[in-house]
């Protein structure tokens, strides 16, 4: 009897040692995942894929990481005015910046989509974009965020970590593909993800090359709009980046929807996910009435296409990495 415990026990550690996905329970949601990485990695197989077109990709805000209470991106864009504050007295009296110096969220959130680009424009522009990189690796090594008092890149999500992972040890090629700026991701999503800053596709603002004062070229990030990468620019920069239609692709919100559908809509096997914030003791829970990641039609969407929708709070046994991650600067 000793031994066949024994025997039982090894059995149940060396299947814990080649769960590729530790952090995700056992279940349906889980189990699509690994049958559809079974299922076009099977050489021979009725749906295999060779692996240059094993393209997966992946939304962040809300999909690799936290994106409440408001995205991080616009944390950083805020704490930028605050530290230019000084050199500028007028946006004392001028808004949205004068909210945003005295901590007033409700008149920064009333000057809407305006004000916001106001924000960005000053905190996003009218510097080289090595400058911009260092402003953003300086920002994530102190700030902290304001509910989980940790840093923002130390929120990043347990379970997609492990599945991007588990991705590339399948010869998958992982994209991120995000609403969010392209050059304020590009620093740090290597440390973070393992995905280099080539395979990223984001929103960009025009960018400039000129000659320094000390005679060597720069590149200069003006305050105008090149490419939105979000709702249905999403396919368009996957296109236009990527130049393959991925076979997998990770999304959370209605944002992620055309991705979603690009993807689906292709030949062959295909796998389309959604991360479904239902966990408000551990993280958040919002969906269909939420200002941030708003999930409506990508839910309704999901549940006529029989996509794989994750419920945080009953597939994940955790969502952050059990400690901070050190994630800041790239090597």
């Amino acid at each position: 009897m000793l031994a066949i415990s024994l025997g039982a026990v090894a059995c149940d550690s060396a299947r814990a040692q080649q769960d590729p996905l530790p952090s995700w329970n056992d279940g349906p949601v889980k189990k699509s995942i690994t049958d559809f990485v079974s299922q076009v990695t099977t050489q021979g197989g009725a749906d295999f894929v060779p692996p240059a077109e094993r393209i997966a990709t992946f939304d962040n805000d809300g999909t690799l990481w936290c994106e409440q209470p408001y995205y991080f991106q616009v944390a950083f864009a805020l704490d930028q005015v605050k530290a230019m504050a000084t050199r500028h007295p007028e946006w004392k009296t001028q808004q949205p910046f004068k909210g945003v110096l005295e901590k007033d969220m409700k008149a920064v959130a009333a000057g809407g989509e305006k004000g916001l680009l106001q924000i960005i424009a000053v905190s996003h522009s009218g510097m080289t974009t090595d400058s911009f990189s260092k402003s953003v690796l300086d920002w994530l090594e102190t700030a902290r965020h304001p509910r989980f008092n940790r840093p923002y890149n130390s929120l990043v999500y347990q379970p997609m970590l492990e599945l991007l992972a588990y991705l590339r040890a399948n010869g998958f090629k992982t994209f991120i593909v995000s609403g969010g700026g392209i050059e304020f991701m590009r620093p740090w999503v290597e440390k973070a993800y393992g995905i280099p800053p080539e395979q990223v596709v984001g929103s960009s603002g025009v960018v400039k090359f000129q000659m320094g004062a000390d005679g060597k070229p720069v590149l200069m990030k003006e305050a105008k709009v090149e490419f939105i990468d979000d709702g249905p620019g999403k396919p368009v920069g996957i296109n236009r980046f990527i130049g393959r239609r991925p076979i997998f692709a990770f999304g959370n919100s209605d944002g992620d929807l055309q991705m979603l559908q690009w993807t689906t809509a292709g030949t062959g096997a295909r796998f389309a996910g959604i991360v479904h914030h239902t966990d408000e003791v551990r993280e958040y829970a919002y969906d269909r009435q939420s200002r941030i990641g708003k999930l409506d039609k990508a839910l309704d969407a999901a549940a006529a296409g029989g996509w794989t929708v994750v419920d945080m709070k009953k597939d994940w046994k955790e969502v952050f990495p059990p400690t901070p991650a050190t994630i800041g600067r790239s090597p």
